[in-house]
């Protein structure tokens, strides 16, 4: 009888007061008003979360960051090859309504006040997805989300291409309102000190390919730093219902939303609405495809019921 491995957890565990501690008295300069900006439709960071979670991850980034161009240095150095910006990138995973777009922007302005990385850019997977069309020609329009519904080689493209310090890379623009790409519109991103990516499948690993000579290169592979916003599966279709019956009364009530047939929905309704979409496609991917990827992540933060985060796993070095 073989005897079970016990093999050691790569992370480190901290409650949120020991987490906090890690701040080391680094003062808070982001604003109520600026907090208030970058949250999303039903998250409730506030200013105690800021100071207690992000301005500590905030410090320990601007630290990888250092540590990194220390060592692209010392490598440049070692080659013989001139030296060139190469921006830190940040990779931001979890599910639908689990509040990382909220965490990617919270992170964007608190690192923006660090001296060593005055521009912080932040750019979503959603510019990805395949135009609406494309997504209907494929059949794929319900697995919105799913990985197949991205454009990943245009994505991979996009980061290396940024990661290697080329000037002026460009991605496209999605509208939420139009649940589309914007046709003829794009974002540029032009050397950044910090790239965050923002997305549900960003941490996915390579898929095994039958031509064992051939590797394939997959997102992460050039992230520097990432982090999954986990919380509960229950606890996740409870907040996905909720921001449905607040984005009834909101961006579904504009005309040209692509979801304006719902805005009249009552609320018993809306919720059953809500809940078979989660049923069908979001909760699905969450545990087929994003969820499995939470352990890949450097750092994992754990929400409890009210949004706010209890725990930290930081991976070891």
């Amino acid at each position: 009888m073989s005897a079970s491995l016990d093999v050691p957890s790569p992370y480190v565990d901290f409650t949120r007061a020991d987490w906090a501690a890690r701040r080391e008295n680094h003062p808070l300069t982001l604003m109520p008003d600026e907090v208030a900006r970058v949250r999303g439709l039903g998250d409730r960071v506030d200013m105690k979360e800021v100071e207690e979670v992000y301005l500590p991850l905030s410090r320990l980034l601007a630290f990888y960051v250092n540590a990194t161009a220390g060592l692209h240095r010392v490598t440049t150095d070692f080659l013989g090859d001139r030296p060139a910006k190469v921006p830190f990138v940040i990779g931001i995973a979890g599910s639908v309504a689990v509040g990382k777009s909220t965490t990617a922007r919270v992170l964007r302005e608190l690192l923006r006040r660090w001296p060593q990385t005055p521009r912080v850019d932040l750019i979503t997977t959603d510019g990805f997805l395949r135009p609406n069309a494309d997504l209907e020609a494929r059949g794929l329009l319900q697995r919105k989300g799913f990985p197949e519904s991205y454009d990943r080689r245009a994505l991979l493209r996009f980061v290396a291409d940024v990661k290697s310090g080329m000037p002026r890379v460009s991605a496209p623009v999605y509208s939420h309102l139009t649940y589309d790409i914007v046709p003829g519109e794009e974002i540029v991103v032009d050397q950044p000190d910090v790239l965050i990516v923002e997305g549900l499948n960003v941490l996915q690993p390579a898929t095994v390919r039958t031509d064992p000579l051939r590797t394939r290169q997959v997102l992460s592979d050039y992230f520097d730093f990432s982090v999954y916003v986990d919380a509960p599966v229950e606890q996740l279709r409870a907040w996905y219902v909720e921001r449905f019956l607040r984005l009834r009364e909101t961006a579904f009530a504009d005309p040209d939303s692509y979801f304006h047939r719902y805005a009249a929905l009552t609320d018993a309704e809306a919720r059953e609405t809500a809940a078979g979409i989660w049923q069908r496609i979001n909760e699905p991917n969450l545990l087929r495809n994003v969820l499995p990827t939470r352990d890949r992540a450097t750092l994992v933060l754990t929400k409890g019921a009210d949004h706010a985060v209890t725990n930290i796993r930081l991976r070891r070095l």
